[in-house]
């Protein structure tokens, strides 16, 4: 549900892709459910990451995030703007803001 009404506030395609597993541990991998839409004549790539997998935080300094929309190859400060605006707009979503990931604990989380 909330991936389709970001689809249709951003004009974005984002589609159901294999989670992301990571190992924490010598344990089972933790999985998280994934999206992900690709503008290829820039080649941007958009992800929508659920913050609460299988057992575990993908960023567990940060439970109280559901998801995390993670964006590469992107660079216009301007556009990045109107898409926050878009996001805040949705009812559903309480906040919508960017993160410096070189602050996190668990950046390397965000690695994939």
């Amino acid at each position: 549900m909330l991936c389709f009404k970001i689809n249709r506030q951003l004009s974005t395609d984002l589609r159901k892709s294999d989670d992301l597993s990571l190992s924490f541990t010598l344990e089972k991998p933790v999985y998280f459910s994934k999206y992900r839409y690709t503008i290829t004549e820039r080649e941007v790539e958009f992800y929508l990451i659920a913050n609460k997998g299988t057992q575990g935080y993908l960023i567990p300094e940060m439970k109280s995030a559901d998801y995390f929309i993670i964006i590469k190859n992107f660079y216009d400060d301007e556009e990045l703007e109107l898409y926050l605006d878009r996001l805040n707009a949705i009812p559903e979503v309480v906040v919508a803001a960017e993160l410096d990931p070189a602050k996190l604990k668990s950046k390397e989380n965000l690695i994939f």
